[in-house]
């Protein structure tokens, strides 16, 4: 099971994989639940998961920023 699949949410190599994947599952109506488009649907589950990292990362960093604001203006105060 993926994320939510919308273009909007996801770099434009994962959409190109995801409309891939989907593509695969309209012509493989039946061949699909035998694994044919396993060696696709791993690539998309690399890239979401390569995204979601990212995305950690960033907010993780954005946290980090926020709480050293938090903590000199807290310092600042004690100082007063």
């Amino acid at each position: 099971m993926h994320t939510d699949l919308a273009s909007h949410l996801h770099t434009p190599a994962c959409n190109k994989l995801i409309e891939e994947l989907q593509a695969c599952h309209e012509n493989n109506a039946f061949a699909k639940f035998v694994g044919v488009c396993n060696s696709i649907d791993d690539k998309v589950v690399k890239c979401l998961k390569g995204e979601r990292i990212a995305r950690s990362a960033a907010n993780r960093a954005k946290a980090r920023e926020s709480q050293a604001k938090y903590k000199e203006k807290l310092l600042q105060q004690e100082g007063n």
